[in-house]
């Protein structure tokens, strides 16, 4: 039986390995293929294409698209058209989005006092960057303990340092995914918002809107048994 994994993230979003890195670790671990599916970019996926081919590893197109309903929902599109025009020009405005937001929170922080230079954090995480990043840097500060820490006390929503952004709707990323030739499924549904007893009657209404499958394996499906 193949063993594969449909959701690694790279340095190009808020991954700790490079796309090439990634495919190496795969192969070292047994894996024949795996899927990219960095948040709100696919400029992960050549780079780690390449490594797979020479060796031997399968790499899959994807992406993991942050949206909402309600509260955060994450979809993940398999096998999207990477040259898709419609892709593109939202991934675009994602990106730009997502760099407003991080240099305002790096803003507030330099306000504070605390080192943090947001040119600097692109210069070495890359250009997409996350609360995820901030958190790291915080850890590295010493104003943290770890990653859940920094989130905690930090970024979380609601706390001094949290800025919010414009994030789409699931049912226009389900379509975005739809548009580009991809295959649309939901992230690890034991993260989202929403009473346990309430998830299959929304699964039914985006599966009318497009939605193709459920991700049932990642590590927090674990806390629910």
């Amino acid at each position: 039986m193949r063993r594969i994994d449909l959701h690694v993230h790279t340095t190009a979003s808020d991954g700790t390995f490079t796309p090439a890195q990634v495919v190496e670790l795969a192969r070292d671990a047994g894996l024949s293929a795996i899927a990219i599916t960095d948040h709100d970019t696919v400029s992960g996926y050549a780079e780690a294409a390449k490594r797979g081919a020479e060796l031997g590893v399968e790499i899959v197109p994807g992406i993991e698209i942050s949206t909402k309903y309600g509260g955060a929902v994450h979809v993940l599109g398999y096998y999207i058209d990477m040259e898709s025009d419609g892709l593109h020009h939202i991934l675009d405005w994602i990106v730009e989005d997502r760099d407003t937001r991080g240099r305002k929170m790096a803003e507030l922080m330099a306000a504070d006092g605390l080192p943090v230079n947001y040119d600097e954090m692109k210069a070495r995480f890359g250009e997409v960057i996350g609360r995820p990043h901030f958190a790291r840097l915080l850890v590295e500060l010493g104003l943290a303990m770890d990653v859940q820490d920094a989130f905690d006390r930090y970024v979380e929503k609601g706390q001094k340092y949290y800025v919010g952004r414009t994030i789409l709707p699931i049912e226009r990323a389900i379509g975005l995914i739809i548009k580009a030739g991809g295959v649309p499924v939901l992230a690890h549904p034991a993260l989202l918002s929403v009473e346990e007893t309430a998830l299959p009657m929304l699964l039914q209404r985006w599966q009318s809107e497009g939605l193709m499958g459920v991700e049932v394996y990642h590590p927090a499906q674990r806390s629910r048994g």
